[in-house]
């Protein structure tokens, strides 16, 4: 009779066997292949050690890229969370018809990147919405579109980007708010303490590890941007990222496979660091209270 640790290990095969061919193994031999010179197109390739990682960072392109993605990042994780954290305050509060505004904010976060994409390369195109709104308040839209300006460009999808994730990241505040005990603002009132010092002394500190959690999953996010620098731009107006920079790199243009995968890993080892500055900084801020 098999014992329970043999049903388990076999019951586990295929899961494993899924994260060694598909996760596993390509990650190894990524990394492997960013120390060669390999193309797609080409049969041969040879050892090249340390050359392409010397070479990205002297690529000004890939430095393009990289300020790019951290012109992203930051310009779009603080407001995303602000404006989340507003949301799920408001519709957190009971009043009649609360469900459908929950509903409203969180539609845009399950609807097709690729379609909200094209959607709003209309509203940002020339004699556009966007553009006519603009005008409405005295303000001088691009020429030919913000999509189609460097001074534009990447700053416009970025704000689509905040505009799709706050409804998301709201439910998760939500969620934390909820699990708040009532208890807690009960003693606060008879305390005598108003709503602004229940929000600072109640509710942030106890939402500060949803808080981790919401900024670090959307620095990854931020970091991996693509679809949308894809359809919108592709790349140009100076609104390419790192991602786009890799699969040009590696599938459109050039083929260069060892100089993509290389470019991949110095983008996996900034989100690592990132991410751990992220949680060295809630632990530091955890001690001081």
């Amino acid at each position: 009779m098999n014992s329970p640790k043999s049903t388990a290990l076999v019951l586990a095969l295929p899961w494993g066997a899924t994260l060694i061919l598909f996760w596993l193994f390509p990650l190894v031999y990524s990394f492997v292949m960013g120390f060669t010179d390999y193309r797609l197109l080409v049969a041969d390739y040879q050892w090249v050690g340390w050359s392409n990682y010397r070479e990205l960072f002297l690529d000004p392109d890939f430095g393009a890229a990289l300020k790019n993605t951290f012109v992203f990042v930051i310009g779009t994780i603080p407001v995303t969370t602000v404006v989340a954290l507003g949301l799920a305050l408001l519709v957190s509060r009971g009043f009649k018809g609360r469900g459908i505004f929950r509903a409203g904010f969180f539609l845009p976060s399950v609807t097709s990147m690729v379609v909200i994409a094209l959607i709003f390369t209309n509203l940002y195109q020339r004699g556009g919405y966007v553009a006519m709104l603009a005008e409405l308040v005295g303000l001088s839209p691009p020429e030919y579109g913000f999509l189609y300006d460097q001074g534009t460009a990447l700053y416009s999808i970025m704000a689509m980007d905040v505009w799709m994730s706050v409804g998301y990241y709201m439910l998760i505040f939500l969620a934390g708010l909820k699990a708040i005990p009532d208890e807690l603002y009960e003693a606060a009132e008879i305390a005598g303490a108003g709503k602004l010092r229940q929000f600072g002394t109640i509710t942030l500190p106890l939402l500060r590890p949803v808080a981790l959690f919401i900024v670090v999953i959307n620095s990854i996010k931020s970091f991996q941007v693509f679809v949308e620098i894809f359809v919108m731009t592709k790349g140009k107006f100076d609104t390419a990222t790192a991602v786009y920079f890799i699969y040009n790199e590696g599938l459109a243009t050039h083929f260069r496979f060892g100089y993509a995968s290389a470019a991949a890993y110095v983008l996996f080892i900034i989100i690592a660091v990132f991410s751990a500055v992220q949680f060295a900084l809630l632990r530091r801020r955890e001690a001081l209270w």
